[in-house]
């Protein structure tokens, strides 16, 4: 073979490689298969698709059809177009359809069948171009792997909606004609019961503008933004916090978890603004803001009070219950679970929110998903066995009950704010007279393991028949030992009774 028969095959090898993704797809393809092997034309699935031409007889013959497993795959793909055949490997479905025959014929290499083979001159190539052609290969490949990179994080999205590619009839078309209740009100009536199908996700997020910057916090800032004259919620995480982004997404997307008490769900985008890559979620807006700073601006009637608690409540056995069926819904536990995680909405109610650290379980393959954010919870807010570390982690109820311990230190600032004969204290977090401001995980330890510590209750708490009830029930959920707590359906409980021994109150 010649010089020119040498340049041509490894160009054409580079070109080859070039066409192989720099990630292969687990999903399975849809393939054109005919062919000497296959009695007649037909569909095929496989992890590639790929096309072939071979000189049999003097005459040409096409094949079309799939390849499965990775050695396979790489072992026919990476195969350089030979003096009588070629290969064309793709990788989206019907790729390989017979448009492709005449990127066959132009692989096909068309040099005499007698050539003089020059030992010489190709060992010379050999050593020569060889070492040069690799580096070159090397940081072309180099270069693809990095644009691949990028783009498939702008791409991961796609993973959440493998089942919904048809989008029931919404496409970005007449996304424009429809409010954010119908968007959400088609989606739960379609089976999803979770976040708006992916296509419209992606067509609500790109037409969001931002107004103002109404928070921030460790994974980044909330913004007011407006959608078609809507407002909305836009949480924008910074690049070091995905993995807390990458869960909220995933669990918010879980079938059946819309509820009035837990924050409502309605996209999540990876998009590239000003060069750089953001990453969003969009939930409904509520002007309160947190439960947080709604306690620091308002002190509460008893009644109010009592609906916060037992809406927080009503979130959290929600949350904590698996549903079972086909549209069935996992057991989840926050993990995180604060007054700043908390809205208050326009009715004065409460709606649980960030569910980046949260846990799943589902008892049907008793699979635990503990997701894959290193990240803890708050300091202030957790429960003994986590600042012990003897924690259950292979345990899903020991998730559920350091929520129940946070609960009750939530219930502890409501109470506060709760008039009892028109007096009530100013607004405190949980400890707050006993560790610093920004607390170590060593002050919180000391306090609540060693010394055993509790918050403060006032003396004014016992004299109110509904404070001194709340003050029974948080101590309920302090228990040191986990297992000695109240569930959630328990508390959600006990405060509709506490409700209901107020009204009648009220009544005599």
């Amino acid at each position: 073979m010649g010089c020119c028969g040498v340049h041509v095959l490894l160009l054409l090898l580079f070109l080859q490689l070039l066409r192989l993704p720099v990630d292969a797809s687990d999903g399975q393809l849809v393939c054109l298969c005919d062919g000497t092997k296959y009695s007649q034309a037909s569909q095929c699935r496989g992890t590639r698709c790929f096309s072939s031409v071979k000189y049999e007889n003097d005459a040409m013959v096409f094949e079309h059809g799939c390849l499965n497993g990775t050695e396979k795959t790489r072992l026919h793909c990476s195969t350089p177009p030979l003096h009588r055949q070629a290969i064309f490997c793709c990788s989206h479905d019907m790729c390989n359809d017979k448009s492709t025959r005449s990127d066959l014929l132009s692989l096909l290499p068309t040099v005499p069948r007698e050539e003089p083979v020059r030992y010489c001159v190709e060992m010379v190539a050999l050593f020569v171009l060889a070492p040069v052609v690799v580096l070159v290969l090397l940081s072309l490949l180099s270069v693809l792997a990095c644009r691949r990179l990028h783009h498939g994080r702008l791409q991961r999205l796609q993973e959440f909606d493998t089942e919904q590619g048809a989008v029931d009839g919404l496409i970005s078309s007449n996304v424009g004609d429809s409010t954010l209740a119908d968007l959400l009100d088609h989606s739960c009536t379609s089976g999803s019961g979770s976040g708006l199908p992916f296509l419209v996700q992606r067509t609500v997020a790109r037409q969001i503008s931002l107004v103002e910057c109404v928070g921030k916090g460790r994974y980044g800032e909330v913004w007011r933004g407006q959608w078609q004259g809507e407002n909305v919620a836009v949480k924008i995480f910074s690049s070091r916090d995905e993995k807390s982004w990458f869960r909220e997404t995933e669990i918010y997307n879980t079938v059946l978890l819309r509820h009035e008490n837990i924050l409502g769900f309605m996209a999540s985008d990876m998009t590239s603004r000003n060069s750089s890559t953001q990453l969003w979620l969009i939930t409904h807006y509520h002007e309160n803001g947190s439960l947080y700073d709604y306690l620091q601006r308002v002190a509460v009637e008893t009644a109010e009070g009592l609906a916060m608690a037992a809406s927080i409540a009503c979130g959290l056995v929600h949350l904590h219950t698996e549903i079972f069926g086909t549209e069935g819904k996992p057991a989840i536990a926050h993990r995180d679970l604060k007054s700043k995680n908390i809205l208050v909405t326009k009715e004065l109610r409460c709606c649980i929110a960030d569910l980046g650290l949260a846990v799943t379980h589902s008892q049907t393959d008793n699979l635990l998903d503990v997701g894959n954010n290193p990240k803890v919870g708050t300091k202030r807010y957790m429960a003994p066995e986590v600042l012990e570390e003897s924690i259950q982690t292979d345990c899903f109820d020991a998730y559920k009950r350091v929520d129940i311990w946070a609960f009750g230190l939530v219930l502890w600032e409501v109470a506060r704010r709760t008039y009892s004969n028109g007096i009530v204290e100013e607004y405190k977090p949980p400890f707050y007279d006993q560790v610093p401001n920004d607390p170590s995980f060593e002050d919180m330890r000391k306090v609540v393991c060693v010394e055993q510590q509790r918050p403060f209750i006032p003396n004014r708490w016992f004299s109110d028949p509904t404070l001194s009830a709340l003050v029974k029930l948080m101590k309920e959920c302090w228990y040191q030992n986990p297992s000695a707590r109240l569930t959630a359906l328990r508390i959600k409980k006990t405060l509709d009774k506490i409700h209901s021994s107020l009204e009648k109150g009220k009544e005599s």
